[in-house]
């Protein structure tokens, strides 16, 4: 494997991408720290600190601390994800859209702009949730968190974090095309990791002021290197269904006859669904956090983590986005079709109708089996918090992100070194990302 990052050096473009890469990703972290004006930073700190555990937690975890702090890119890239959301959703029932998503390039570019639309706006609404929420907090000792509340106040935060929010979708558009990997799900593994040290630190310590044993601790980081394993095991598992090719004769040549497989994966939408799911939760919950009415702060509790609403409606949303977003990006009667076209077929199934029919079933099975797998993961932060007290929200769904990102990007090195004959990271087998 250290021979594999060596060889990195030796591909110029390769090593002009992950540096581009490193770049932008530092400019996303120095803006996490510059403040909206107007804010009483140390009491909204002391404000979240007391959020720990809660959606407010689980938002500031995703934004890379940047919400406790209300840097100009508090409102992260939610806004973004929520807005992609709605648009898929959308492409399915309006036949207008159906027709652009099957377009192309041109089409695509068309959807990519509806989606930049709807994150500003969907950043405006959620700005000015938040901006008229925090007029009406108090900090510890009754500080109020807004120095000078009033229609300038909230006027400058909109345009502040709406202006933060596009900042950081161009930064991860710009890291799909000139840089290494997936920019938005870079972007979202940059402000989980950035979370880790300060982890470490309130658990160390809560053990030193006698509130975590020693044997919890070791617990948790055994449960978590176990919860790595796991999903490394899972993301790599998948179902191969054999497929032959018939001989064919042109000329004096004969093509075909070979044996392969349709690899698919436990896993085919990969950490999609637990974005979305947050997404969708994380939208009127942190407003309602922000609104201060009885019956909406009672909405606002029940979506909190750890309550049993919120469990349910994230392995809700989970399961079904496993389903919705591996329709979109796998579709059996494509397959089937080419696979006539070519001449394949699978042992024992008629082409045709018959095989896609087959494909669809095994692929529903296994679908079924992923969406089981990844909201058990994810899950198991609110376990963590509930039981054990866990100060920080890093647990199945961080790891799941992490490891997914991770994955996906090593597997894009990987496949840039080896296109140019190198050897890759390992000498045995590849890296199998999500896209393998």
């Amino acid at each position: 494997m250290l021979a594999g990052f060596a060889n990195i050096g030796k591909i110029p473009e390769l090593k002009r991408r992950i540096g581009m890469t490193l770049i932008l990703l530092a400019v996303y972290r120095i803006g996490a720290h510059i403040p909206t004006p107007g804010i009483n930073t140390e009491a909204l700190l002391a404000y979240f600190r007391a959020a720990q555990g809660t959606l407010l937690g689980l938002f500031d975890m995703f934004s890379g601390g940047a919400l406790s702090h209300l840097s100009v890119f508090a409102l992260g890239i939610m806004p973004y994800i929520s807005a992609s959301i709605i648009l898929q959703l959308l492409t399915v029932v309006i036949p207008t859209l159906e027709r652009l998503s099957k377009e192309g390039e041109a089409g695509r570019r068309k959807i990519t702009q509806y989606t930049r639309y709807g994150t500003v706006v969907l950043s405006v609404i959620q700005g000015f949730g938040i901006a008229a929420g925090l007029e009406g907090m108090m900090g510890p000792g009754d500080v109020s968190i807004v120095v000078d509340p009033g229609w300038a106040f909230r006027i400058i935060t909109v345009l502040t974090l709406t202006a933060g929010t596009a900042f950081i979708m161009w930064l991860g558009e710009q890291i799909t095309e000139h840089g290494i990997g997936n920019g938005i799900s870079l972007i979202i593994f940059a402000g989980i990791v950035a979370g880790i040290p300060n982890a470490i630190i309130s658990s160390v310590r809560l053990m030193q002021a006698g509130e975590m044993s020693l044997f919890i601790l070791i617990a948790i980081i055994v449960m978590m290197l176990g919860v790595v394993a796991f999903i490394i095991f899972m993301e790599r598992g998948q179902r191969r269904i054999p497929v032959q090719y018939a001989k064919r004769v042109v000329g004096r040549r004969v093509y075909g006859g070979q044996n392969t497989h349709i690899p698919l994966k436990i896993n085919v939408s990969g950490v999609i669904p637990p974005i979305f799911a947050s997404s969708i939760i994380m939208f009127p919950a942190t407003v309602a956090n922000f609104i201060h009415v009885p019956w909406v702060q009672s909405v606002a509790a029940s979506l909190a983590p750890g309550h049993w609403a919120y469990n349910v409606l994230y392995v809700f949303f989970i399961i079904f986005f496993c389903f919705f977003y591996t329709a979109i990006v796998f579709n059996p009667v494509d397959v089937s079709e080419n696979m006539k076209k070519y001449g394949g077929f699978i042992p024992g199934i008629r082409p045709g109708r018959p095989t896609s029919d087959y494909i669809d079933k095994v692929l529903s099975r296994i679908t079924l089996g992923g969406a089981i797998y990844v909201s058990a993961v994810c899950i198991l932060p609110t376990l963590l918090i509930s039981k054990f007290s866990v100060p920080f929200y890093f647990g199945g769904t961080a790891l799941l992100i992490v490891i997914g990102v991770a994955m996906d990007t090593l597997s894009q090195i990987e496949a840039h070194m080896l296109s140019r004959h190198y050897e890759g990271f390992l000498k045995k087998g590849r890296i199998k990302g999500r896209r393998g």
